[in-house]
C-alpha cells in the first residue's frame, strides 16, 4: 500500500499536517503503508501536476482541493481553498467521509488531529506538542513579534529550517523526524544543527535588509526584495521594527514565481479591517483573512509591482 502525500511546501503548519497525517493514517488505516511526500507551492494557474497522485491512496494536507478523482484525503482550513467553484462543487459532492475544511481553524495541523480523534477515534499524546506549536505559528498567535523574530525556542528554530529549506528530500526526512522525536530532540539532532547556524546567519542577514528597505505610511510597511537573492522571510521582521502598523506588503522572487506577500499585524494599535484572502483573490491569490498572497510567473515582476501598489492602497488608512 503506498500513500502519497501532498503537503504545504515549506511550511511548518504543511510539514506537521504531513507528519500528523502520517502517524494517523498508520496508526488506523494500513500500518505498513509506504508513504511518499510531495511539498506543493503556489503558484500560477493550477496548483497540482496530476503525475503527481501516484499513490495507492492520495492525500492533500494544508493546501487547495483538487478534484482529481485519485485524490482520497483531503485537510484545508484556507478561506481560499477552492481554485474555482467548479472545485467546490466538486468537493460538496463528495461523500467519501475523508475530505475536510475548516477555514476557522488557526491551523491546519491541529485541524487534522481533531478529526482524527473525532472522527476516527485516534489521538496520539506525543504529537500535542506539535500541535501546539504548528497552532502558535500558522495562527501567529505569539506573544511579541520579538518571540517569532528572535527564534529562541526549538520550534521557531525548526519553523526557520523548514522555511530556508530548498531540498525536498531533508523536509522529507524532517517530516519522519516529526512522526518519531520530540522538537527539543530534533532541533539538537547533528542533521538540523548543521542547516541551523547558516540559515540562521541568513536570517540576521534578511532581517537588516528588511530593516533598511522597508517603508511605513499610514498603516502599511511595504519592501521590494526582487532585485536579492531573498526569495522567503519570516514574516514577523517587518512588525519587529514597525510595531505601529497594520498591514505589510511585500514582493520576492524565485525560480517557479513573483510572489506578493500580504500579512496583518496581530499587535497593531489600529485593528484590521479588510479581509486579505479576499484582496488577494482579486489578483488570482488567497490565503486567510489576517494573511495571503497572490503568486505569479518569474517574468512578472513589472506586473507584481503595479499589483502591490494597487493593494498598497486598498489597505492604507486614510491619515
Amino acid at each position: 500500500m503506498k500513500l502519497r502525500i501532498l503537503y504545504h511546501g515549506n511550511c511548518f503548519d504543511g510539514v506537521s499536517s504531513a507528519a500528523i497525517f502520517t502517524k494517523f493514517y498508520r496508526a488506523t488505516i494500513a500500518t505498513d503503508a509506504e508513504v511518499a511526500y510531495t511539498p506543493t507551492m503556489h503558484r500560477a494557474g493550477n496548483a497540482f501536476d496530476r503525475e503527481q497522485f501516484d499513490g495507492d491512496e492520495n492525500a492533500i494536507v494544508d493546501f487547495k482541493y483538487c478534484p482529481d478523482e485519485r485524490l482520497t484525503w483531503w485537510f484545508d482550513h484556507h478561506q481560499s481553498a477552492f481554485l474555482t467553484p467548479e472545485d467546490e462543487a466538486h468537493f460538496l459532492a463528495d461523500t467519501s467521509g475523508k475530505k475536510f475544511l475548516d477555514t476557522t481553524s488557526k491551523s491546519c495541523a491541529e485541524f487534522i488531529a481533531r478529526i482524527a480523534k473525532e472522527k476516527f477515534g485516534f489521538h496520539d499524546p506525543s504529537l500535542d506538542e506539535l500541535v501546539h506549536w504548528a497552532h502558535i505559528i500558522d495562527g501567529a498567535l505569539y506573544e511579541s513579534p520579538a518571540q517569532c523574530v528572535e527564534l529562541r525556542s526549538p520550534a521557531l528554530k525548526l519553523m526557520q529550517v523548514i522555511e530556508g529549506e530548498e531540498d525536498p528530500a531533508f523536509v522529507e526526512e524532517i517530516i519522519g523526524m516529526l512522526t518519531r522525536s520530540t522538537l527539543d530532540e530534533i532541533v539538537e539532532s547533528e542533521a538540523i544543527q548543521a542547516k541551523l547556524d547558516p540559515i540562521l546567519k541568513t536570517h540576521w542577514e534578511t532581517v537588516e535588509l528588511i530593516k533598511q528597505r522597508a517603508v511605513a505610511e499610514r498603516g502599511v510597511v511595504s519592501f521590494d526584495l526582487t532585485d536579492t537573492d531573498v526569495a522567503g522571510y519570516n514574516k514577523f521582521i517587518p512588525y519587529y521594527f514597525h510595531p505601529e502598523v497594520t498591514y505589510v506588503v511585500s514582493l520576492t522572487i524565485s525560480p517557479f514565481r513573483t510572489k506578493i506577500s500580504v500579512g496583518s499585524n496581530p499587535w497593531s494599535p489600529r485593528p484590521r479591517t479588510h479581509n486579505i484572502a479576499e484582496i488577494c483573490e482579486r489578483y488570482g491569490g488567497g490565503g486567510h483573512a489576517v494573511v495571503g498572497a497572490v503568486s505569479l510567473a518569474p517574468d512578472q515582476i513589472e506586473l507584481g509591482r503595479k499589483y502591490m501598489k494597487e493593494i498598497i492602497e486598498t489597505l492604507r488608512f486614510d491619515s
